[in-house]
């Protein structure tokens, strides 16, 4: 009898747990060009000539970029 009652306990657990980390994933819904990049990244490729300094500074804005994402995706998965 217990052991069907922690059965059920678990499961119910579990799939709530499931739920509630599926339903975390899609917090961030940023809409604008992040998203547009998300779904089209040849969008976001610069195409041209860069004005001095300009491809250092895209450079250091994406890796900064990259950086804040990371970070981002760790605090959301407990690490």
């Amino acid at each position: 009898m217990y052991i069907q009652k922690f059965s059920r306990c678990g499961a119910a657990l579990f799939f709530a747990t499931l739920v509630s980390g599926c339903s975390v994933i899609g917090l961030d819904d940023s809409s604008g060009r992040d998203s547009e990049c998300e779904r089209n990244r040849s969008s976001c490729m610069h195409e041209g000539s860069y004005e001095p300094g300009e491809r250092e500074y895209a450079e250091q804005e994406a890796k900064d970029l990259n950086r804040a994402a990371s970070q981002k995706l760790r605090r959301r998965s407990g690490w």
